[in-house]
């Protein structure tokens, strides 16, 4: 079963875990993904971009913060409500899109379960797991981490990027200083 996940640009390490690139998505709005296999898992390796369910139905961009707090439906918005930051982080999804039944994943892919990141943090080894994911780049290339990077190989080529959040209430946080993944 393939899995998603959502980041910044994919740039493929060297082999030494094993990795290599997948077969790739395209999403209902007809974005191209870069894939990447970990292990026995794929993984989308660039932040989802999509504004439309699978069955077609736009999802709202929501960019007041009242608003985006009193949502109990599907939304996306940029970081800091800042198309640029859209083409760095790609777009920021609430828990409403992302459980939505019309599914904001591309057929045949789905939300990683604990489980599956389970599996990919036991592959890498538990103790190294978030270096092995995150980007090496600093904040000298946008989208990279404040520095210091510290524990960044990148050797899984997930290229894990600092993309933030949208808080419940609307507000944003922790561009640059980390990334969360659904």
């Amino acid at each position: 079963m393939k899995t998603i996940k959502f980041l910044s640009a994919l740039l493929i390490a060297s082999n030494l875990f094993g990795q290599s690139a997948g077969s790739g998505m395209t999403d209902i709005d007809g974005n191209l993904y870069s894939t990447v296999i970990i292990g026995t898992q794929e993984w989308v390796s660039e932040n989802l971009n999509v504004s439309r369910y699978n069955d077609g139905t736009i999802i709202p961009q929501v960019t007041d913060p009242t608003a985006w707090g009193n949502l109990t439906t599907g939304a996306w918005c940029y970081y800091n409500n800042d198309a640029a930051n859209g083409l760095i982080y790609g777009k920021l999804y609430n828990y409403y899109a992302v459980t939505d039944s019309r599914g904001l994943c591309p057929t045949g892919w789905h939300v990683p379960t604990d489980g599956e990141w389970s599996t990919l943090e036991t592959f890498l080894g538990a103790s190294v797991a978030g270096g092995a994911l995150k980007s090496t780049a600093t904040q000298t290339t946008p989208g990279g981490w404040n520095s210091p990077n510290t524990g960044a190989t990148n050797i899984s080529g997930f290229s894990a990027g600092p993309g933030g959040l949208r808080v419940n209430g609307g507000g944003f946080l922790d561009v640059g200083n980390l990334g969360y993944w659904w």
